[in-house]
């Protein structure tokens, strides 16, 4: 018997974990479905998730369901927008909730959210986003009235959370992060308690102000509720703000129309350590051993209504009297500490609030600091009164606090300044209604950060302030290798302090030294494909200046050059220098510049003007690389030069020219010119093919030359100057990195073409023959460094040969053909005709000698004359004429063996 109620129980345990496994898997598809139902059945937006999971294990005897991913969705106005999210959502709730209908109610016992995101938003209308249930009487509703889920929860929480709450209208923006939380309670009673722990960072702005930054914030929290009268009791409650504690007392009340508040807190202790925890632990470092004399005193107050149009009356009071504190690693110790400021709203309207500052001062040793405030409308046109007076040794300053010794302040301040204004008058800039008077100054300040290169030194900074302007009488000091000198006025200060305006303003600027690179700040990126980091500098023109500079410097350093006397104005607004009337010596000449830089895009850009006067071409075309670029040749020269330059590109980190991205044309003229022959890499290739050619008797003074480049190639458009008594035309192209593409044509007079052609001009004995030339066609290859250099003499020999056939033509015309015939066969055979030699036409004689003589001697001539002076055979006298015409232009590889032949010419 007992065997087999042992066998029976066995079956039933097997029974019962076989269903606890198997039952997941049976309704693991059907509860998903359930929610979704339950959920989007009673929302207008929509809700969805990318998995869930059911357990009767984990959570055993309750069920345990997770949500993977899940995100709502809100409805039109807000369309699309985010809700809600989580990573994951985790539901505890009895096994008897997963056989309900369809149209029941779940009750839910536990409820976790992991990376939950919350984001509130009102619109510029006040319409708020959550507002996505659906109306009573809207299509689709649930018949049983109920909603789709009811609360028995015992325990819940949420982690790593973030809550966002944004009111466009109201200019309000609340970010908590890091969100940790958790309670724990019967919330199925109607009367509980709730234990809760919280903590984040706080976050807050209002009107582009921020007031919070990442502030922590704790609260342990013991709450009462009463879900009759639904009211929610601060029992017994520890918050933290920062370091600083407070307690609450009250409760919250949930009417119909509107929420009732009643809560008083304070500080636990008057100790002044209290003031201290009040600021982010980035400032204030550990408080822990600091040691503190005098009070400080945090009291409050919320009480009314919460509606539409009503927010609790509040009073905030904070007090602190002949207080101290003294870091135990810092030399000197804060004194005399007095505060006394009030927070008020009196009438539950927003615009109704007020900021009151009776006093706020402090001394180290001799040092004071004081300041008195009021500002009204806060959410309004917020109105400010305030005056601060102060004679301090910064120096001390970081001697007392950590946050300034860790910024190493220095220098003495004196400011005695009071303002008065409007945020309206800001906002319509109608400066000369604010009433801002007083003086300040500094003296041997001193401030450096990661976004300088070196410290900025200021030696002395004097202002004047006086309601229609306010006057920079000086600020001098240093930066790197760069001193300044700086006055001028500010027609907007407040605007820029309060509004996020530009600096208005217009400034005269003297220095003796300028460095660029003292304004190369480093920028971090991440390098491609990697997580490695690369910086580069480069130079950013502030977004927020918008002024005029006059600008001298006798000394302004650019790269590898060195700008003396530099002047002229710069126009500083959008993120871009526009720069006028500029002027600078360099290179023993003078640079003028007019253009833009901005630096508002991606990469920063240029559009500039440059005149050249009397630049030492050697030391330019050394010095600038883009110069070498245009004009490599141009190395070789000694001279000056004269320029127009008209360019526009793509800047380097560095602020150089990028080659590749520039455009533009220029045109230079160059003199008093004179070749260094060691550099002329292209003129000494040319004249290892010429034997007539000289580079150092070439002679380019008064050249003048028009060139233009795009996309990393430069066109120099047809240029003519004179080598000797030889006409030289040049055009072509060459690219960035100095591939050559050029072609020359040299008109070549006769005299360089040989004795045989001197000899049979001299024959025709005619004075026009005289300035008789012959053009040579060159063309340029290869590289800058080595250059290939082919010459091409078939255009000449066919235009010599027109030539002298025109001009027998008419010798012919003009003295009878008979006495022709006699003259051209004296000249072509060296001796009276044969009487018996076959006859031709004078004129072809004269095309087919020179033909043969100038095309190196391999055509055949159709002279049947057989007597003749020449040694040899008549072909071989060709070929020796056709030598010293070839000897006379090109170079000799080997002294008195040239054989020309016809495809070496060409």
């Amino acid at each position: 018997m007992k065997k087999k109620v042992v066998k029976i129980a066995a079956a039933i345990l097997l029974i019962l974990i076989g269903a606890i496994v198997a039952l997941p898997f049976i309704l693991e598809g059907r509860i998903g479905q359930i929610i979704k139902n339950k959920v989007n059945s009673n929302i207008t937006g929509t809700f969805d998730f990318a998995d869930a999971s059911l357990s009767l294990i984990r959570s055993f005897p309750n069920a345990h369901l997770r949500i993977k991913e899940a995100v709502l969705t809100t409805a039109a106005p807000f369309e699309g927008d985010t809700l809600f999210s989580a990573a994951s959502i985790d539901l505890s709730l009895s096994v008897y909730e997963l056989f309900k209908g369809a149209s029941e109610p779940i009750k839910l016992r536990e409820l976790t959210l992991e990376k939950a995101y919350v984001n509130i938003v009102f619109d510029e209308e006040e319409r708020p986003n959550y507002e996505i249930a659906k109306e009573k009487d809207s299509p689709g509703e649930d018949p049983s009235g109920e909603s789709g889920f009811t609360l028995d929860l015992q325990e819940y929480g949420f982690t790593d959370s973030r809550l966002v709450y944004t009111d466009k209208a109201g200019g309000i923006y609340l970010d908590l992060t890091g969100l940790q939380h958790k309670g724990s309670g019967d919330l199925s009673l109607n009367e509980s308690r709730l234990d809760t722990r919280t903590e984040g960072l706080v976050s807050l702005s209002m009107d582009g102000t921020e007031y919070l930054n990442r502030h922590k914030v704790v609260l342990d929290a013991l709450l009462g509720i009463d879900l009759q009268t639904n009211t929610y009791t601060f029992l017994e409650n520890k918050g933290l703000v920062n370091q600083l504690p407070l307690v609450f007392e009250g409760f919250v009340r949930v009417e119909e129309d509107f929420n009732k508040v009643d809560i008083t807190f304070e500080t636990p202790s008057s100790d002044f350590r209290n003031f201290l925890a009040l600021f982010p632990e980035k400032y204030s470092k550990d408080i822990n051993g600091v040691s503190t004399t005098g009070d400080f005193v945090v009291k409050g107050e919320f009480k009314g209504r919460i509606d539409e149009e009503h927010i609790p009356a509040f009073r905030i009071d904070i007090r602190s009297d002949k207080a101290s504190f003294k870091y135990p690693d810092l030399p000197k110790s804060v004194d005399n500490i007095v505060l006394a400021a009030e927070i008020i709203n009196e009438t539950g309207l927003v615009k109704d609030t007020y900021v009151t500052v009776e006093k706020a001062s402090f001394n180290i040793d001799q040092d004071r600091f004081a300041m008195e405030a009021d500002l009204r409308d806060l959410t309004g046109n917020t109105r400010v009164n305030a005056h601060i007076d102060a004679n301090m040794n910064l120096a001390n300053l970081s001697k007392a606090y950590p946050y300034a010794a860790e910024q190493n302040l220095k220098g003495l301040l004196k400011a005695d300044v009071t303002t008065a204004f409007d945020m309206a008058t800001l906002e319509n800039k109608q400066y000369a209604k604010t009433r801002t008077s007083g003086k300040l100054s500094l003296e041997g300040f001193e401030y450096n950060s990661e976004e300088l290169t070196a410290p900025a030194r200021f030696s002395l900074v004097s202002i004047d302030f006086k309601p229609e302007r306010i006057t920079l009488n000086r600020m001098q000091g240093n930066l790197g290798k760069t001193d300044f000198d700086i006055k001028g006025t500010l027609s907007n200060l407040l605007g820029f302090m309060f509004n996020k305006e530009d600096v208005e303003g217009v400034f005269s600027l003297e220095s003796n030294t300028f460095s660029l690179n003292d304004f190369m700040v480093e920028d971090t990126e991440a390098t491609s494909g990697e997580n490695k980091k690369a910086e580069t500098a480069s130079v950013k023109i502030p977004s927020f200046l918008n002024c005029s500079i006059d600008a001298r410097a006798q000394t302004v350093l650019y790269d590898n050059l060195v700008l003396r006397d530099v002047e002229g104005n710069i126009k500083v607004k959008d993120e871009t220098a526009t720069l006028s009337n500029f002027s600078s010596s360099l290179f023993k000449g003078k640079l003028l510049l007019d253009g833009s830089v901005s630096t508002k895009g991606e990469v920063p850009v240029f559009d500039m003007k440059l005149g050249v006067e009397q630049f030492q071409l050697a030391e330019a075309f050394s010095n600038l690389d883009l110069l070498k670029a245009l004009a490599p040749v141009a190395s070789a020269l000694q001279g000056k030069l004269n320029s127009r330059i008209s360019l526009s590109g793509i800047l380097s980190p560095e602020f150089t020219p990028k080659l590749e991205s520039i455009t533009g044309d220029v045109l230079a003229e160059i003199f008093e010119t004179s070749i260094n022959t060691n550099k002329a890499n292209v003129l000494n290739a040319m004249a290892s093919q010429l034997q007539f050619f000289d580079p150092a008797k070439l002679n380019l003074s008064g050249l003048k030359t028009t060139l233009s480049f795009k996309d990393g190639v430069v066109t120099v458009r047809p240029m003519t100057f004179k080598y000797q008594d030889i006409a030289v035309t040049v055009d072509g192209s060459h690219s960035f990195d100095n591939q050559l593409n050029y072609r020359a044509r040299l008109d070549v007079p006769a005299r360089y073409l040989g004795s045989e052609v001197n000899s049979l001009i001299a024959r025709i004995n005619d004075n026009s023959l005289e300035d008789l030339t012959i053009p040579v066609g060159v063309s340029i290859g290869g590289n800058y460094s080595s250059p290939q250099v082919k010459t091409d003499l078939t255009t000449g020999v066919k235009d010599l040969t027109a030539s002298l056939v025109e001009i027998q033509k008419q010798k012919l015309l003009n003295q009878g053909k008979e006495k022709a015939s006699t003259l051209l066969e004296g000249l072509l055979a060296g001796k009276k005709a044969d009487s018996t030699g076959t006859k031709t036409t004078t004129t072809d004689e004269v095309k087919k000698t020179l033909g043969n003589i100038l095309t190196s001697g391999t055509q055949k001539t159709d002279s049947t004359r057989r007597d003749s002076t020449a040694a040899g055979t008549p072909n071989q006298a060709v070929k020796e004429a056709a030598k010293s015409v070839l000897g006379g232009l090109l170079k000799k590889k080997k002294k008195d063996s040239v054989v020309v032949k016809k495809d070496s010419v060409n």
